[in-house]
Protein backbone atom coordinates (compact mmCIF):
# COMPACT_ATOMS: atom_id res chain seq x y z
CA UNK A 1 0.00 0.00 0.00
CA UNK A 2 1.46 3.34 -1.04
CA UNK A 3 1.52 6.31 1.36
CA UNK A 4 -1.16 7.92 -0.79
CA UNK A 5 -3.37 4.84 -0.50
CA UNK A 6 -2.91 4.77 3.29
CA UNK A 7 -3.86 8.45 3.47
CA UNK A 8 -6.98 7.86 1.36
CA UNK A 9 -7.96 4.82 3.44
CA UNK A 10 -7.46 6.77 6.66
CA UNK A 11 -9.67 9.58 5.36
CA UNK A 12 -12.44 7.20 4.30
CA UNK A 13 -12.46 5.33 7.61
CA UNK A 14 -12.49 8.54 9.64
CA UNK A 15 -15.45 9.77 7.59
CA UNK A 16 -17.25 6.46 8.17
CA UNK A 17 -16.99 6.60 11.94
CA UNK A 18 -17.85 10.31 12.08
CA UNK A 19 -21.14 9.53 10.29
CA UNK A 20 -22.33 7.36 13.18
CA UNK A 21 -25.21 8.99 15.04
CA UNK A 22 -25.05 9.79 18.76
CA UNK A 23 -27.37 6.86 19.41
CA UNK A 24 -25.18 4.51 17.36
CA UNK A 25 -22.10 5.73 19.24
CA UNK A 26 -23.79 5.19 22.61
CA UNK A 27 -24.94 1.70 21.65
CA UNK A 28 -21.47 0.81 20.37
CA UNK A 29 -19.89 2.02 23.63
CA UNK A 30 -22.31 -0.14 25.63
CA UNK A 31 -21.52 -3.22 23.50
CA UNK A 32 -17.80 -2.57 23.91
CA UNK A 33 -18.25 -2.44 27.67
CA UNK A 34 -20.23 -5.69 27.67
CA UNK A 35 -17.51 -7.43 25.64
CA UNK A 36 -14.66 -6.37 27.94
CA UNK A 37 -16.00 -5.72 31.45
CA UNK A 38 -16.15 -9.40 32.44
CA UNK A 39 -12.81 -10.40 30.92
CA UNK A 40 -9.95 -11.52 33.16
CA UNK A 41 -7.40 -9.29 31.41
CA UNK A 42 -9.48 -6.27 32.42
CA UNK A 43 -10.20 -7.36 36.01
CA UNK A 44 -6.61 -8.37 36.76
CA UNK A 45 -4.96 -5.17 35.48
CA UNK A 46 -3.86 -2.78 38.22
CA UNK A 47 -2.70 0.08 35.98
CA UNK A 48 -4.85 0.74 32.90
CA UNK A 49 -4.45 3.43 30.24
CA UNK A 50 -7.58 4.72 28.56
CA UNK A 51 -8.15 7.57 26.08
CA UNK A 52 -10.76 10.26 25.66
CA UNK A 53 -12.56 9.82 22.32
CA UNK A 54 -12.56 12.36 19.51
CA UNK A 55 -13.24 12.35 15.78
CA UNK A 56 -15.83 9.56 16.03
CA UNK A 57 -13.64 7.13 18.00
CA UNK A 58 -15.47 4.51 20.03
CA UNK A 59 -15.89 5.64 23.64
CA UNK A 60 -14.30 3.49 26.40
CA UNK A 61 -15.90 5.71 29.06
CA UNK A 62 -18.05 2.95 30.59
CA UNK A 63 -14.92 0.86 31.11
CA UNK A 64 -13.08 3.82 32.61
CA UNK A 65 -15.92 4.42 35.06
CA UNK A 66 -15.97 0.74 36.05
CA UNK A 67 -12.20 0.67 36.61
CA UNK A 68 -12.34 3.82 38.74
CA UNK A 69 -15.18 2.34 40.81
CA UNK A 70 -13.13 -0.81 41.43
CA UNK A 71 -10.11 1.16 42.58
CA UNK A 72 -7.91 0.31 39.60
CA UNK A 73 -5.37 2.98 38.76
CA UNK A 74 -6.43 4.71 35.55
CA UNK A 75 -4.25 6.78 33.25
CA UNK A 76 -4.81 9.03 30.25
CA UNK A 77 -2.35 9.88 27.47
CA UNK A 78 -0.67 13.25 27.24
CA UNK A 79 1.51 14.42 24.36
CA UNK A 80 5.07 14.38 25.62
CA UNK A 81 6.32 17.95 26.04
CA UNK A 82 9.94 17.06 25.19
CA UNK A 83 9.99 13.91 23.06
CA UNK A 84 8.48 14.34 19.61
CA UNK A 85 5.46 12.18 18.77
CA UNK A 86 5.53 10.26 22.05
CA UNK A 87 3.06 9.96 24.89
CA UNK A 88 3.17 10.29 28.63
CA UNK A 89 0.54 8.65 30.81
CA UNK A 90 -0.91 10.60 33.72
CA UNK A 91 -3.02 9.26 36.58
CA UNK A 92 -6.69 10.19 36.24
CA UNK A 93 -9.20 10.39 39.06
CA UNK A 94 -12.86 11.26 38.70
CA UNK A 95 -13.27 15.02 38.55
CA UNK A 96 -9.69 15.82 37.56
CA UNK A 97 -9.20 18.91 35.42
CA UNK A 98 -8.72 18.27 31.69
CA UNK A 99 -7.57 20.68 29.02
CA UNK A 100 -7.84 20.69 25.25
CA UNK A 101 -4.61 20.29 23.26
CA UNK A 102 -3.96 21.89 19.87
CA UNK A 103 -5.89 19.08 18.13
CA UNK A 104 -8.92 19.61 20.33
CA UNK A 105 -8.33 16.39 22.28
CA UNK A 106 -8.78 16.61 26.03
CA UNK A 107 -5.78 15.69 28.15
CA UNK A 108 -5.00 15.62 31.87
CA UNK A 109 -2.88 18.39 33.34
CA UNK A 110 0.71 17.24 33.73
CA UNK A 111 1.81 16.77 37.31
CA UNK A 112 5.10 14.97 37.80
CA UNK A 113 3.81 13.04 40.82
CA UNK A 114 1.12 11.31 38.76
CA UNK A 115 2.93 10.37 35.57
CA UNK A 116 3.87 6.75 34.89
CA UNK A 117 6.22 5.02 32.47
CA UNK A 118 4.49 3.21 29.62
CA UNK A 119 6.59 0.17 30.55
CA UNK A 120 4.83 -0.37 33.88
CA UNK A 121 1.27 -0.18 32.62
CA UNK A 122 -0.59 -3.49 32.67
CA UNK A 123 -3.22 -2.75 30.02
CA UNK A 124 -3.62 -0.05 27.38
CA UNK A 125 -6.77 0.63 25.38
CA UNK A 126 -5.55 1.99 22.06
CA UNK A 127 -7.66 4.09 19.67
CA UNK A 128 -7.34 3.39 15.97
CA UNK A 129 -8.57 4.44 12.55
CA UNK A 130 -8.56 1.04 10.88
CA UNK A 131 -7.69 -2.59 11.66
CA UNK A 132 -7.67 -6.06 10.19
CA UNK A 133 -8.38 -9.51 11.63
CA UNK A 134 -4.64 -10.06 12.25
CA UNK A 135 -4.71 -7.15 14.72
CA UNK A 136 -2.74 -4.78 12.56
CA UNK A 137 -3.65 -1.19 13.37
CA UNK A 138 -3.92 1.91 11.23
CA UNK A 139 -3.55 5.02 13.39
CA UNK A 140 -3.89 8.71 12.69
CA UNK A 141 -0.48 8.77 11.04
CA UNK A 142 1.69 10.52 13.63
CA UNK A 143 2.99 7.31 15.22
CA UNK A 144 2.42 8.31 18.85
CA UNK A 145 1.47 4.84 20.08
CA UNK A 146 3.99 3.03 17.85
CA UNK A 147 6.88 5.13 19.15
CA UNK A 148 5.72 5.01 22.75
CA UNK A 149 5.42 1.21 22.79
CA UNK A 150 8.25 0.37 20.39
CA UNK A 151 10.17 -1.10 23.35
CA UNK A 152 7.91 -4.15 23.11
CA UNK A 153 9.43 -5.04 19.75
CA UNK A 154 13.02 -4.34 20.81
CA UNK A 155 12.90 -6.13 24.16
CA UNK A 156 10.49 -8.97 23.38
CA UNK A 157 8.27 -7.88 26.28
CA UNK A 158 4.57 -8.66 26.14
CA UNK A 159 3.62 -5.99 28.67
CA UNK A 160 1.68 -3.88 28.73
CA UNK A 161 -1.14 -5.68 26.95
CA UNK A 162 -2.27 -3.54 24.02
CA UNK A 163 -5.96 -3.77 23.15
CA UNK A 164 -7.18 -1.79 20.17
CA UNK A 165 -10.81 -0.75 20.37
CA UNK A 166 -12.95 0.36 17.45
CA UNK A 167 -16.23 0.28 15.63
CA UNK A 168 -16.69 -2.81 13.48
CA UNK A 169 -17.10 -0.52 10.45
CA UNK A 170 -13.40 0.34 10.79
CA UNK A 171 -12.34 -3.20 9.88
CA UNK A 172 -10.66 -3.71 6.51
CA UNK A 173 -9.60 -6.83 4.64
CA UNK A 174 -5.83 -6.58 5.14
CA UNK A 175 -3.40 -3.95 6.34
CA UNK A 176 0.24 -4.09 5.34
CA UNK A 177 2.36 -3.48 8.42
CA UNK A 178 5.62 -1.56 8.47
CA UNK A 179 8.68 -2.42 10.55
CA UNK A 180 7.78 0.26 13.11
CA UNK A 181 4.12 -0.74 13.50
CA UNK A 182 3.31 -2.23 16.90
CA UNK A 183 0.68 -4.95 16.53
CA UNK A 184 -2.14 -5.17 19.01
CA UNK A 185 -2.54 -8.19 21.31
CA UNK A 186 -6.29 -8.00 20.73
CA UNK A 187 -8.71 -5.78 18.93
CA UNK A 188 -12.21 -5.51 20.34
CA UNK A 189 -14.87 -3.90 18.21
CA UNK A 190 -18.45 -3.24 19.20
CA UNK A 191 -19.30 -6.59 17.58
CA UNK A 192 -16.36 -8.97 17.80
CA UNK A 193 -12.98 -9.74 19.41
CA UNK A 194 -9.96 -10.41 17.22
CA UNK A 195 -6.71 -12.08 18.22
CA UNK A 196 -3.67 -12.71 15.97
CA UNK A 197 -3.48 -16.42 16.83
CA UNK A 198 -7.08 -17.06 15.83
CA UNK A 199 -6.87 -16.36 12.10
Amino acid sequence: MTPQERTALRKNLRNTRRQLTIREQDEAAARLYNSIAGQRFFHSAKRIAFYLPSDGEIDPGFLLAAALARGQHCYLPLIHPCKKNRLLFVRYRSGDVLRSNHWGIYEPVLRSATRISARVLDLVFVPLVGFDAACNRLGMGKGFYDRTFSFRMHTGRHRPMLVGVAHECQKVGKLESSDWDVRMDKIVSDQQTYQPDRI
